[in-house]
């Protein structure tokens, strides 16, 4: 099916947002041969439970209406009351029958795509009005199919309705030499059954409806590529855009880490590819943290505001390897790293007590770093 705007073929399956869309418009899968069935099936279950105290209840009503005496007839005041009386009694004899009833229409329809109210699908549309399009309508897929159902109906109906009336002939026939309880009982009985009958022939119908609904759904519902890339747009955003986000994410997130390297106590470097800065308060944390890392040209900046706020570089490249590949920002040294960590800061605490600048970068050899930490160049 060729989209009317783009000249694509639909060939995409919808997409959840599509669903989602269509179901606040109204648009599920719906089969009313479902929901007939249902109502069929239900109300031959209505008459297979209750049948026999409904015909009973509706005989003594009919007996109480003609054996109704002749001053009560003549009564005006009596009549309505009569009347009242006779449709209170018909209604209460066949609430168990409306309930099972009421519940299949209530619940049938949610068989195929669950609960869907919207009042999108009542505003009025002039498109509806359309002569062109009821005319495509008309001859579509759909309708064909409905045309199909409907034949199909009709002639399976009246193939099991003509069935029974053969094989259920002779009793019919012998209704008129019965009295008139048993002859209305025994009819009661035969209309029941046939009515079962006629309601099961719904199943084959609905059995066949209900997949071309689905399957018609779906295909309404289908996307071309274009549709797909656009919606991925709305909701994902271009791609462009979502680049530029990235890098002032990046750039506010580099910003905030570059503000706590003042803060440190000492920039462990490679001495040109990495550098990691490192903090440590013996009162408020366990271990040390490292406040702020980076390679290349963010190494480069850290190295920059450490020598311009008098905060040590010490050169121990396999110990930078290490907290650079083994830590994310504002985390804890790993364990291994504890004792290598804890000759730096005790290096870097002895010649603060010694000097108050420092000029050129520190160097310490021999680190304890365990295999496991070890990055090669």
């Amino acid at each position: 099916m060729a989209d009317n705007n783009t000249g694509q073929e639909r060939t995409e399956e919808a997409t959840p947002k599509r669903l989602q869309e269509s179901r606040e418009k109204g648009q599920v899968a719906r089969s009313r041969e479902l929901s007939t069935m249902s109502l069929l099936l239900a109300s031959a279950t209505g008459f297979l439970m209750f049948g026999d105290k409904l015909v009973a209840d509706i005989m003594g009503l009919m007996r109480e209406s003609f054996t109704a005496s002749r001053v009560d007839l003549m009564d005006t005041n009596n009549i309505p009351l009569f009347l009242e009386n006779s449709i209170a009694e018909a209604l209460f004899a066949l609430i168990p029958f409306f309930v099972i009833v009421m519940a299949a229409a209530f619940f049938s329809p949610m068989a195929l795509s669950g609960w869907s109210f919207s009042t999108k699908a009542l505003a009025f549309k002039w498109d509806k009005l359309d002569p062109i399009k009821g005319v495509g309508r008309v001859f579509s897929i759909k309708g064909l199919m409905e045309l199909v159902k409907a034949l199909a109906k009709f002639m399976l109906v009246m193939t099991i309705a003509l069935l029974i009336l053969w094989n259920q002939s002779e009793l019919f026939i012998l209704l008129g030499v019965k009295s008139v309880e048993p002859a209305v009982a025994q009819a009661g009985n035969l209309l029941m059954w046939a009515f079962i009958l006629l309601s099961c022939a719904t199943i084959v119908i609905a059995a066949i409806d209900v997949p071309f609904q689905l399957w018609d759904h779906a295909r309404q519902l289908k996307m071309t590529r274009q549709e797909v890339k656009d919606e991925y747009k709305q909701t994902e955003g271009n791609p462009e855009m979502k680049r530029k986000v990235r890098e002032a994410q990046m750039a506010m997130a580099e910003k905030r880490m570059m503000e706590e390297v003042p803060k440190a106590d000492v920039i462990v470097t490679n001495p040109t590819h990495y550098a990691v800065a490192i903090k440590y308060d013996q009162l408020k944390m366990g271990a040390p943290i490292v406040v702020a890392k980076g390679k290349d040209l963010v190494a480069a900046k850290i190295r920059s505001l450490a020598y311009s706020n008098n905060i040590p570089l010490l050169e121990a490249p396999p110990l930078s390897r290490a907290l650079y590949h083994s830590t994310e920002l504002n985390d804890e040294v790993p364990a291994g790293l504890y004792l290598a960590v804890a000759q730096v800061l005790a290096y870097v605490y002895q010649l603060r007590q010694k000097q108050s600048r420092f000029d050129e970068a520190l160097k310490i050899d021999d680190l304890p770093i365990p295999d496991d930490l070890k990055r090669d160049e």
